[in-house]
């Protein structure tokens, strides 16, 4: 494990393994660097894949004033620090963290964003959710946040949060339960503006499950048009985890984008 220093001075905890070109995994919300356990070796195989866990969470430390921008220049710090051209795949929120974070620096080859938490109508979650939310971070009732969060906002179905709650990571979920009304918070205030990212020339892969929800077409045909040098993958089958739910086909994704020819 490394700690390499983003701007503000918060240490982010990262690891790394593997030969060839450098591959940064950055994971959405309720996760750390383990969420990409089940691709990890295979990518291995053929990249020098890099994790992280980002602020507040797993071994990374953390500020007293959250913003979605440090998270963007924590990536930006750790691509840095890896140095060359490094791809870069992010996960839902750590997919809007990815695309902010190409504005940053000029060391990320390609970008994959699987799902970026980019809402063009807000969040998607009411005042009564919130409600409960916060009834619970008072309680301390991580465990119930948690599945609160799976189960009511993001319609998890109950094999896959079966296979979740069993699964090996379950407890850095829950240890990173405190983080989940800033990152919704962050989702409802964010505002993407398209003249900004017109100067991008990173070749751009936006990934959707084949069963995902339309309103992330939605997003992913609105980030096509705005990006000039994307495309949309579609994962067949798949809704918002296919790293877990069908590891092999995510890889298989991966390889053949950041192998393309430029």
């Amino acid at each position: 494990m490394d700690f390499i220093t983003s701007r503000d001075g918060t240490a982010i905890a990262c690891w790394h393994g593997g030969t060839g070109a450098p591959l940064l995994l950055v994971h959405g919300t309720t996760g750390d660097h383990s969420a990409w356990r089940a691709v990890l070796m295979q990518l291995q195989q053929r990249y020098t894949v890099w994790t992280m866990d980002r602020r507040g969470r797993g071994q990374s430390g953390d500020a007293a004033n959250y913003a979605l921008a440090r998270e963007s220049e924590d990536i930006a710090a750790v691509v840095n620090a890896i140095g060359g051209n490094v791809n870069v795949l992010g996960h839902s929120f750590g997919g809007l963290c990815a695309l902010e974070a190409a504005l940053l620096t000029a060391n990320i080859n390609k970008l994959m964003l699987y799902e970026p938490s980019i809402s063009l109508s807000g969040s998607g979650w009411s005042a009564e959710f919130e409600s409960r939310l916060q009834v619970l971070r008072e309680k301390g009732a991580w465990e119930e946040s948690l599945l609160l969060f799976f189960r009511d906002l993001l319609k998890t179905p109950d094999h896959e949060l079966n296979a979740l709650q069993t699964g090996p990571n379950w407890d850095s979920r829950v240890a990173a339960a405190p983080t989940i009304l800033r990152e919704l918070q962050s989702i409802d205030r964010y505002v993407f503006t398209p003249q900004k990212f017109h100067r991008l020339q990173n070749a751009i892969l936006l990934m959707l499950g084949g069963e995902s929800h339309t309103r992330r077409y939605k997003t992913a045909e609105m980030l096509q048009q705005c990006l000039v040098n994307s495309r949309i993958g579609i994962l067949p089958g798949q809704q918002h985890s296919a790293m877990r739910t069908a590891p092999d086909l995510l890889v298989h994704t991966v390889t053949a984008f950041v192998d393309s020819a430029p």
